[in-house]
Formats: C-alpha cells, structure tokens, sequence
C-alpha cells in the first residue's frame, strides 16, 4: 500500500468517531435542546389549543402562579421530594450497613431490595392502590383479624395521599440507593477500619466517625438522582391517586400535562415546564461544578 493510500486511511480512522456521533448528536441536539428553546419560547406567547408565537411576555407565568392548583403542587413536590429523598437514603444506608456484615444469604437479600427498582413506577402504583384500596387491600386484611377500627384510606384523604405517593416511591428507590452505598462501603480502605478498631473505636464510631463521612460523594450522588426522580414524578402519581382527591396528589408534571393535554393551556403548561426544568438545572448545575472542579484539582 503506498504511503498516499495510508494518508488517506489515517485521516478516516481519525474523523471516524465525529462520523459515527455526529447523527446521534444533531439528534440530540434537535430533540432535546430545540425542544427545550421552542417550550421556552412557547411559555412567553398566548398559545391555547395550538402554539401561538406572538410573544405576550411574562403573563402566562404570572397567571400560573396565581393559580391554587399549582401552589398545591409546588406544596406537594416540596414534601414529597422532601421527604422521598430522606427516608429512601436512611433506609437504603442501614441496608447497606446491614448487608456490609457479610450476612448470610446475601446475594439473595440484596436480590430483593434491588427487584423494585427494576420495575416500572406504573406497576408500583398499581400495585400500591390495591394494597391502599380500602375495601380489598390492607384495611380490610387487618379488620378481618378483628381489628375494626383500623383505617388505612390514605389515597381516599386530601392530607394523607401525598404521603401514600412517598411511601411507594421509597419502597422502589431505597433498594437502588442501599445498591450505591453497598458499594461504596466494600471501596473504604480497610486499613483504616483495621487502625481504628485497634484503638478501641466501636464499630458504630467507626461507621459514623470515619465510613459515612468518606462516601459524602456517595450521599451528593444519591441525592441528585432521588430529587431527578421526584421532579420528573408523573406515572406514579396517575397510576397511584390520579392525582387526587381532586388535585390534592398533583405534582408539577402531572400539572404540566393536564394545562397542555387537558385543558388546552399550552403557554401555562410550557411555563410549569420551564419551572420544572430551572428547579431540575438549580440542583444538577452545582453539583455537575463540584464534580468536574474535584476532578480538576485533582
């Protein structure tokens, strides 16, 4: 092969990656971020049914905030975030911890608590309204062992439904968590742990002392992954409450589809959008920063 024909063959194998991205690029690039400009912009016209582009400014937000219904889901997406992102990391730690003691069986329990998270949170739903239903679920299995007064109807009440939504969300996330802190527990160096037993720590100073503050990483990582999964919440909620008792379930997603599907308020529904999209850009931006400014000084 002459050395023009290995030129030109050096010049391909070197354009060949840009050759072999650059579809799934431009895809990308027109799918996710034009569409993220055109709701942008859709959130700033007097569109209804079908996109309107004169621009009216700030007014359909104006209009969204005064709306109760989505002061009722930005309420609600406050608790259950809240308290979503809390329990599901204390139960998936103590697992972790747990399953950390060479247990018996512990492919098999780690099988388990991971088997949730490998469904679908239409079927967790599902699955939740039956087991809260109550007149076939747990209601009526405890009032047939003779305790009558017990009442467990927490889809059915405005106070209590968005509770029932974080109850089986951290049934399907904790095991997914306990997955990342198991990990990060068996990466600790053990010479420390060996050193500190040594001086008579108990295991529980060591975990609290010495383990838990080395996987902070761990716990941001964690973190940034439940509060993407509790502002994107939407099949959830429709297949757990639908959103009710009247709106009292609605989160900001299911408030954004039922403005822009329902109702016929797209420009309201694209700035509930936009909202979501600045709450989801205020968590990931600063942790996206720590990271690439950990990895550069390191």
């Amino acid at each position: 092969m002459s050395r023009p024909q290995l030129k030109i063959l050096d010049r391909v194998a070197r354009v060949l990656p840009q050759i072999v991205v650059a579809p799934s690029f431009a895809l990308i690039l027109f799918f996710v971020y034009g569409f993220i400009i055109w709701t942008g912009y859709i959130s700033l016209t007097k569109s209804k049914m079908l996109p309107n582009y004169n621009l009216i400014g700030f007014r359909p937000y104006e209009r969204l905030f005064q709306m109760d219904r989505w002061s009722v889901a930005l309420e609600n997406l406050f608790i259950f975030g809240f308290l979503f992102i809390v329990i599901a990391i204390v139960i998936g730690c103590l697992l972790a911890i747990l399953l950390d003691q060479k247990i018996r069986a512990e492919g098999a329990i780690r099988t388990i608590y991971l088997y949730p998270m490998a469904i679908s949170f239409i079927i967790t739903g599902t699955a939740w309204k039956w087991i809260m239903n109550p007149s076939l679920g747990l209601e009526t299995v405890v009032r047939g062992w003779g305790w009558e007064s017990f009442s467990f109807g927490w889809t059915n009440s405005e106070t209590m439904a968005v509770y029932a939504l974080v109850m089986a969300a951290v049934w399907q996330a904790s095991g997914f968590v306990m997955a990342l802190f198991l990990s990060a527990l068996r990466s600790v160096d053990q010479d420390i742990i060996k050193a500190a037993s040594l001086d008579g720590a108990s295991p529980w100073k060591i975990y609290i002392r010495i383990i838990l503050p080395s996987m902070r990483p761990v716990f941001m990582s964690a973190v940034v992954i439940l509060a993407h999964l509790a502002i994107k919440s939407f099949d959830l909620v429709v297949a757990l409450t639908g959103g009710g008792p009247g709106y009292a379930s609605t989160l900001p997603a299911n408030f954004m589809y039922e403005m822009t599907f329902r109702r016929n308020e797209i420009a309201v529904g694209a700035a509930s959008a936009m909202i979501m999209l600045a709450t989801v850009a205020a968590i990931m931006v600063p942790y996206l920063y720590s990271e690439l400014r950990g990895k550069k000084h390191g």
